[in-house]
Parts: C-alpha cells; structure tokens; sequence
C-alpha cells in the first residue's frame, strides 16, 4: 500500500510541541493537544473532522493564515472537563491560549467515513 504524502503543515509535523499522536490507523488518528497559557501554536492545520474531549479549558484566539480572528471565545460560555464536541476540518490556523489555564483537548479524527 502506498504511503499518504505528509503535509509540512499538519499539526503533527508543523507544531510537534503541542501535538502528540496517541494511535493512528487507517479510520482514525488520536490526538492529544495541550497548549499552556500565554503559548500560541504555530501555524497548522487539521484536515479530518474530529471528536473533541475537553480534558481542560482555557480561553483562546484562533487566527487564519493571514493573522484574522476566526475565533475568540473570551466572553462565551466555557466548556467544562468532560466535555465533547464536534469539529469539521480546521483550514491552516494559529491558536493562541489567553485564558489562566492550561487547555489540553483529546481529539479523534475522521480519516475516512465509513459507509454500508
């Protein structure tokens, strides 16, 4: 089987430091994210839709490629631990951690679906 071409900018390979590859196959890969506070990852993207399970919040800023805000969630309604929400693919991005905690989010990616 041939091997997929890596992208230079997944999140894997472009923000090792934040990113760590919990069990990959060919229908999933599991990701764990953990950003501290005051840290901003460096441009990435993810390019499956994911489960998110919040393992802690912080507030954070997520900027596109060109330095917009495409998301801010200081002033919304926090997640609490044990939290899980849906994602689709996030496009190339920046995610800067502003809030007073450490945010770590366990995400499990979509490779394929999964049809009868």
């Amino acid at each position: 089987m041939p091997q997929p071409e890596i992208d230079p900018l997944d999140a894997l390979f472009a923000a090792p430091r934040f990113h760590r590859l919990l069990l990959e196959n060919e229908y999933v890969r599991v990701l764990d994210t953990t950003v501290p506070t005051g840290e901003t990852v460096p441009l990435h993207t993810h390019r499956w839709p994911s489960v998110l399970y919040i393992v802690s919040w912080s507030d954070f800023v997520r900027r596109d490629a060109d330095g917009k805000i495409t998301m801010d969630t200081r002033g919304s309604m926090p997640l609490i631990a044990g939290a899980a929400l849906w994602s689709g693919p996030v496009p190339l991005h920046t995610l800067e951690n502003v809030g007073g905690n450490e945010l770590r989010v366990i995400a499990v990616e979509q490779k394929q679906c999964l049809t009868r």
